[in-house]
């Protein structure tokens, strides 16, 4: 099945940067697609919920002013996460904005809800949903979702714990539609990895969070530059959702990583510390395997070359053409 037009541009790699939640702002996405990658924020990030129109204002009028002013580069398109769960208050309010400015694409998290994947496809959008195995997958499919993203084992925030290989096999038998993969890519190589794999497009958070446009403070960013696949740690306890989180995060704020407790996941909490002072996110850091790939803070633009360069080297290496 042909990819839908809004995600088969010429794009510099091809990747979409995952959103994440507090530090992918509107000048993360705009660089991300001036890059000529696939950008995207969670529309929670905008704060209060007035400020979500004019982030996409702005990202949409920087892009164009972009586009405008280098004909000959391919401006990427953007999404919107939403997080569809129940504990979301400001879901109908941002869903509301997302179709008022007509988002091309609107991905999905924490639900599947055949009315928000409605209201998108009134004005055209396509709404790409997060799985993280296949009955997941295939409910989202069952209730209108275009498009899925595979969260595999080690990547960053929540994540599943299935082999990226696995899940996309699974959910390759039978579906055909677009397809990303989540999952420790951070290089070019692991880019080409997930497409051999069956995914369309590889869906990078991590190193992105420690460039020059992302709100991440300093001591976030270069401890992701610091940090290895052993730095990680998958826990619970933050938010009642499984997730990856850089484990020195959790050192500093007075936790032992090696002994975590279990938290309910039907108390789900995006604000939680576990019972510390600390929050999710805020000081409790998420990050995916994938950071020993990441060596030194750099712009959106640089990394955006850096996995291209990556990319078609390993094409080289494996095909033996340009």
């Amino acid at each position: 099945m042909a990819l839908p037009p809004v995600l088969s541009g010429p794009l510099a790699v091809p990747v979409v940067g995952s959103p994440m939640f507090i530090y992918s702002g509107p000048e993360l996405v705009a660089a991300q697609c001036q890059a000529g990658v696939i950008g995207a924020f969670p529309s929670l990030n905008a704060r209060p919920q007035a400020a979500l129109g004019e982030w996409l204002r702005q990202i949409s009028e920087s892009n164009a002013a972009f586009a405008e002013a280098n004909p000959d580069r391919y401006v990427a398109p953007f999404a919107v996460n939403l997080i569809v769960h129940r504990s979301n208050d400001r879901l109908e309010q941002d869903l509301a904005t997302v179709v008022e400015h007509e988002v091309p694409i609107v991905i999905t998290s924490l639900g599947a809800r055949e009315e928000v994947n409605e209201a998108v496809h009134s004005y055209g959008g396509i709404v790409l949903h997060d799985v993280i195995n296949d009955a997941f997958a295939r409910k989202a499919i069952s209730k209108g979702a275009d498009g899925l993203i595979a969260v595999a084992a080690g990547a960053g925030g929540h994540a599943g714990t299935q082999s990226p290989f696995a899940l996309v096999q699974e959910i390759r038998e039978w579906f055909d539609g677009p397809l990303l993969l989540s999952g420790a890519i951070a290089h070019g190589r692991s880019v080409l990895a997930a497409r051999a794999a069956g995914a369309d497009l590889a869906y990078v958070g991590s190193a992105f969070l420690a460039t020059e446009e992302s709100r991440a403070m300093a001591g976030y960013k270069q401890m992701i530059v610091d940090s290895s696949a052993a730095d990680i740690v998958y826990s619970n306890l933050f938010t009642g959702v499984h997730g990856n989180y850089l484990r020195g995060s959790i050192v500093a704020a007075g936790l032992d990583p090696d002994d975590l407790a279990e938290s309910d996941p039907s108390a789900m909490d995006f604000g939680s510390g576990g019972g510390s002072d600390s929050k999710a996110w805020r000081d409790i850091w998420g990050a995916g395997q994938g950071v020993g790939a990441v060596k030194e803070v750099v712009s959106t633009l640089e990394l955006v070359e850096r996995l291209r360069a990556e990319y078609e080297q390993a094409v080289v290496a494996l095909t033996g053409c340009r």
